[in-house]
């Protein structure tokens, strides 16, 4: 954790608090609208790679009332057939989506292109009124590669997906809470205490049944319920689970 603390110290696109169950990570780049560009991918790797060896829970946000423009332009532009290949966006929004613990996008403003497929491959996504999100890549001659595709089909169903895909339709805050692409809104002062409220309702659950409750929910359908048995064999056999059924069962009795 002390290595982490001091790299993350000399991040130039991320500002990071460790917390005990949690870490937040606010994108900052201000200047541009905290566009995702290379320094930022990288600084999110290197933040994985601590979630999945520490794991807790992540709380994602932006700065000055956006959360991320989208991918950085002036990047994208240059980048040729190869560059698409690597996947670098998609590369680490699935990263991000496979963490080991629950992550929650706080959404402010702006969360467009990459900005939107960075909130798709978060577990929660809350917002203020102010949030528009949607994917305008094709107005730019490109689509929307790193997630979007397919995980706004599972989000918000096939007809608004091909709405804000193909025809570029921007969500404001009560379509997508009425989507369900959201499900909380929040004034900005209170958008982050609201994010800290579900990492706390979150961190009162076992974490290695919320832990395993998650890459059981992301399995293929064809895994279930194989997958089901042995997962809740694993948390029969562990000691949270005697614990706190025992704890529940005195409570009753003293009811």
């Amino acid at each position: 954790m002390a290595d982490f603390a001091e790299l993350s110290a000399h991040f130039t696109t991320l500002k990071v608090t460790v917390g005990e169950d949690r870490i937040s990570a606010v994108l900052n780049r201000p200047q541009v609208r905290n566009a995702i560009d290379q320094a930022m991918v990288d600084e999110l790797h290197a933040l994985c790679a601590e979630l999945e060896t520490n794991p807790k829970i992540l709380i994602l946000s932006g700065t000055n009332g956006i959360f991320a423009s989208g991918a950085d332009i002036a990047q994208l532009r240059e980048r040729r057939r190869e560059d698409a290949l690597r996947g670098i966006n998609s590369t680490i929004f699935h990263r991000i989506a496979k963490l080991p613990m629950p992550v929650i996008a706080a959404l402010d403003g702006y969360a467009l292109g990459g900005g939107a497929e960075l909130a798709f491959a978060a577990d929660f996504r809350i917002a203020t009124p102010t949030v528009k999100i949607g994917n305008p890549e094709t107005s730019l001659g490109i689509m929307a590669a790193a997630g979007a595709t397919w995980r706004l089909k599972e989000l918000v169903g096939e007809p608004l997906a091909k709405e804000i895909l193909l025809a570029g339709r921007i969500l404001n805050a009560e379509e997508a809470l009425a989507a369900r692409l959201v499900t909380e809104i929040h004034e900005a002062d209170e958008l982050l205490a609201a994010a800290d409220a579900l990492a706390d309702r979150i961190a009162k659950q076992d974490p290695l049944a919320v832990r395993i409750t998650k890459s059981v929910f992301s399995a293929p359908a064809e895994a279930h319920p194989v997958i089901d048995t042995l997962a809740q064999g694993i948390l029969f056999e562990s000691e949270a689970k005697f614990d706190r059924m025992q704890a529940f069962l005195e409570r009753k009795k003293k009811k």
